[in-house]
């Protein structure tokens, strides 16, 4: 397949197809953020409602600097994945205090950031700022494993990158990954999960009675009553002693929950 026929088919279905989301209605880097931050490991459909309920909540970086993590916790409440909440709330303090609440708008400056890896830095590029950069996610390694490595398995992310590079839209990577994401959403609901052929793929662990399991619940717990022994933390989530006393170390260790000797609460 050319490079021409493979954007051909992309678009064709894009212009058909293409979704209608709430972040595509924005160029503010800060709600690009938030979208891209919730929509790690959660389909769209469910992101959706919170992304504007969250919005609402926390308008602005500043705002969301500016709440505690209690509250930020209360409305990211339903989407799971908590630290990423955390991570955010987080990253807009940064932000806030040492950038004057604006991100950077290059590759280099926005992967620095703490708790931006090399996809969201790009993803940021090209939905805030429309600026051309090489990117991988779900989607858009199902498309090209589909339509140019359609008989190969462990096919590496550098050499799909190679192929994104290849192809990237230089004019408009905004419209042009929309426009993947949209059709490698298509073929996971048609034919079925194609990025197991990546060499990246990791088959996901169960949540249930998963240490993340266990970090969910003592957040939510937490989260409902703020102060806590390690005893009536045990007794709330009912995993072991040893299970839970690792997870509160760890958790404290991440700056996300802290002890005064006898009880844990949210940093």
């Amino acid at each position: 397949m050319t490079n021409a026929q493979f954007k051909k088919i992309v678009w064709e279905y894009y212009h058909k197809h293409g979704r209608d989301l709430p972040w595509r209605r924005t160029t503010v880097p800060y709600k690009i953020l938030v979208s891209e931050i919730m929509l790690q490991q959660t389909q769209a459909p469910r992101v959706v409602p919170k992304y504007k309920a969250f919005l609402k909540a926390f308008p602005t970086m500043r705002a969301l600097a500016n709440a505690s993590a209690r509250e930020v916790l209360a409305d990211w409440s339903g989407l799971g994945y908590n630290r990423r909440a955390l991570n955010l709330h987080r990253l807009a303090k940064y932000v806030t205090e040492e950038l004057n609440g604006k991100l950077p708008r290059t590759h280099a400056e926005l992967v620095a950031l703490p708790g931006i890896g090399p996809y969201t830095a790009g993803a940021i590029m090209a939905f805030a700022y429309n600026l051309p950069h090489p990117i991988l996610e779900t989607n858009v390694r199902t498309v090209y494993l589909h339509l140019f490595f359609t008989n190969r398995t462990e096919v590496s992310d550098a050499l799909l990158l190679e192929k994104v590079t290849e192809t990237l839209d230089i004019e408009n990577p905004k419209e042009w990954y929309w426009a993947l994401m949209d059709y490698g959403s298509h073929l996971k609901a048609t034919i079925g999960n194609v990025a197991r052929r990546s060499k990246t793929y990791t088959k996901q662990s169960p949540f249930k009675n998963s240490d993340r399991a266990i970090r969910g619940a003592i957040l939510k717990s937490l989260l409902a009553k703020p102060s806590q022994t390690t005893a009536s933390l045990i007794k709330e989530i009912g995993s072991t002693k040893d299970r839970t006393s690792q997870q509160l170390q760890n958790l404290k260790q991440e700056g996300f929950i802290t002890n005064n000797k006898t009880k844990w609460s949210l940093q």
